[in-house]
């Protein structure tokens, strides 16, 4: 196992680099996603980020990339031969996880999905669901066994508000940078509060309505965790979520690195 591990998560919104000495993420980043980013543009974003830790790219010992943009794919892999040092590991086809997917095409499971999955199985050890806050929202369910069973996806909370705002003539974007007032209720005086409101407790009330029929098919024994960017702003308002944890993604990619060597 190598003593710097880069685990990066390219998602279509934002993509997540970690660093870890071993098992410990000793740092972490978020920047946007461009698709038309070459190799030697991510190898200038991933140098400068290791600056700030005072590393250079040449002290990291291996690389372990989870991608749902594919255009990006290949440009990830190669900024980590020319760069990086040791093996640069995709995650995908081939790639030992020691989880059994359970999908009639397990080819379609997103990279970040399974490795949501196997991080969550790790932490919490048996039956349990990963809903992930990211451009969709989704729900990753292992079995007690410790088998990918399927998920659940549906549109995220940045789609949604962009949507709502581009339909309509009156209604402004809004940020969930602050939580409706649990003084006020769910009732808004203002449009932005109903807009908020609106938002919050709909998709908490959309996260529980599917943790709890994903409980009735699994059991009451079933935990839940939650990952990705809007996660802090609406787990608060859910019921049936246990933990939020950032980090999870990468967590599991260092796991899939560890599995692999």
């Amino acid at each position: 196992m190598p003593g710097v591990l880069l685990a990066v998560d390219v998602g279509n919104t934002q993509s997540h680099l970690g660093l870890f000495e071993g098992d410990e993420l000793v740092q972490h980043w978020r920047f946007a996603t461009h698709v038309e980013a070459t190799a030697d543009e991510l190898a200038v974003r991933v140098s400068n980020l290791l600056a700030l830790r005072g590393l250079e790219a040449g002290a990291v010992d291996g690389a372990v990339v989870s991608s749902v943009v594919p255009q990006l794919t290949p440009g990830y892999f190669a900024m980590s031969e020319r760069y990086l040092q040791g093996e640069c590991l995709i995650v995908g086809p081939g790639v030992r996880t020691g989880m059994a997917i359970q999908l009639e095409n397990p080819h379609e499971l997103g990279a970040d999905r399974l490795a949501n999955a196997v991080a969550a199985y790790d932490l919490l050890g048996g039956p349990c669901a990963v809903a992930d806050f990211g451009t969709a929202i989704t729900f990753d369910v292992v079995s007690d066994g410790g088998e990918y069973l399927g998920g659940v996806i549906g549109p995220g909370v940045e789609i949604s508000i962009e949507a709502l705002a581009q339909r309509t003539a009156k209604l402004p974007p809004i940020e969930l940078s602050e939580p409706p007032s649990p003084a006020s209720g769910v009732i808004g005086r203002t449009t932005h509060q109903s807009l908020l409101s609106g938002v919050t407790y709909g998709f908490a009330g959309a996260v529980d309505a599917i943790a709890r029929r994903i409980q009735r098919e699994l059991g009451d024994s079933i935990r839940f965790v939650a990952t990705g960017g809007h996660a802090a702003a609406i787990v608060p308002f859910c019921e049936l979520i246990d933990d939020v944890d950032d980090l999870l993604t990468l967590t599991g990619l260092r796991l899939i690195w560890e599995r692999n060597q």
